[in-house]
């Protein structure tokens, strides 16, 4: 599934991933590849994402997150790396 991510400022990161997990305002929760449709705002906290068997973080400050036909967009309010 693919995976966005953009700040106000700049695009983050755009690829692949095979999972990702995200700081939703109701507690965490994680998207897989075929993933019902779903718009969640999020709280302050980390972002992960696998790649193969390599996970990345980040910190997001807060911001929304869509999942669509295997499409992921996180629009951050503002992302420390």
């Amino acid at each position: 599934m693919y995976l966005e991510i953009i700040t106000p400022d700049k695009k983050i990161f755009e690829g692949e991933v095979d999972s990702a997990t995200f700081p939703g305002s109701k507690g965490s929760f994680q998207v897989l590849n075929n993933h019902a449709a779903l718009v969640s705002s999020l709280t302050k906290g980390k972002v992960s994402y696998r790649i193969n068997k390599e996970i990345s973080d980040l910190i997001v400050t807060g911001g929304v997150v869509e999942v669509l036909n295997n499409k992921i967009t996180l629009l951050a309010e503002d992302v420390e790396q």
